[in-house]
């Protein structure tokens, strides 16, 4: 997509930051589910967290500017909702102008900084609740990683559970992406096993003081009917490992999208850095698996 006006951007930024608020109140809304009652989100969430690297290229998301253009091809092609990010990309993209009739979803924990001795405990360093309403966002979303031998965990859940009941008390819809992890010879490791999803998903299922607005992010594994049993919430697809086969990876998304609860994906590098380039391509097929062919 050509015609982003990134001189007016940063101009904007040093000279007229109060139009970063309007914009992203002008923006036009849309409700969360319609038509089909199914949704394809972009994430673009990573940088925060430190974490750029896409397949063999460590600092793949490094340049903003390409970030930036290939959101904006993303949210142009027909069967995207929305977009999934922190607070600095949302403000980009709200000044550009491409938002409008999209859900914007805005993510708050970003201080488990990847491949930090402090990474589990995941302190909420974006977004807030009171924040994301002022700003018109239409989802909060939080990532609850549980490391059973690691009591920065437990800081984590405390402050998770606390967001779920704030949102809850204002309505906003809350995205809760869990996973049970470990920490193997000092990387983090998510356990992918059927099991550990599912129990994830009863941690998760169960912050706050209020699951009336708690949504699930969560991996596509082996026996999603098994973990798909084991909630009632609505449910987005995460895209998972960039570094898998395009096809396989699709056709993954494609199985799991028909289990009960499913209502859609919310896919950030697969899509964005897909590796033959074409990003429209690569979400196009996002889109058909969640929309259908006339997406």
């Amino acid at each position: 997509m050509t015609g982003l006006d990134f001189d007016r951007l940063r101009e904007v930024r040093a000279t007229n930051p109060g139009a970063i608020v309007a914009a992203l109140h002008g923006r036009r809304r849309r409700p969360i589910l319609a038509g089909d009652n199914r949704l394809l989100l972009i994430a673009a969430d990573h940088p925060a967290r430190g974490a750029l690297g896409v397949r063999h290229d460590r600092m793949a998301m490094a340049d903003r500017y390409g970030l930036l253009e290939r959101l904006a091809t993303a949210l142009a092609r027909p069967g995207v909702d929305g977009v999934l990010a922190t607070p600095d990309i949302i403000d980009d993209l709200a000044l550009l102008g491409v938002l409008d009739h999209r859900i914007v979803a805005g993510s708050m924990n970003r201080g488990g900084l990847h491949g930090s001795s402090f990474e589990m405990d995941d302190r909420f360093t974006g977004y807030d609740v009171g924040a994301s309403v002022a700003a018109g966002l239409d989802f909060g979303k939080l990532l609850l990683r549980v490391d059973l031998a690691d009591r920065g965990s437990l800081h984590t859940l405390e402050a998770a559970a606390a967001v779920v009941t704030a949102a809850a008390a204002v309505k906003l819809p809350m995205l809760i992406e869990p996973f049970m992890s470990t920490r193997q010879n000092g990387k983090v490791r998510n356990d992918l096993s059927t099991d550990a999803v599912i129990t994830s998903v009863a941690i998760a299922s169960g912050l706050g003081a209020s699951s009336a607005y708690s949504w699930l992010k969560l991996p596509v594994v082996e026996g999603m009917d098994r973990v798909m049993r084991a909630t009632t919430l609505p449910t987005l697809l995460l895209g998972g490992d960039p570094s898998g086969h395009p096809d396989e990876i699709f056709e993954s998304w494609r199985s799991a999208l028909g289990q009960p609860g499913v209502r859609g994906l919310v896919v950030g590098r697969t899509l964005l850095y897909p590796p033959d380039g074409d990003v429209a391509a690569a979400v196009d097929i996002a889109a058909s698996l969640v929309h259908g062919a006339t997406a």
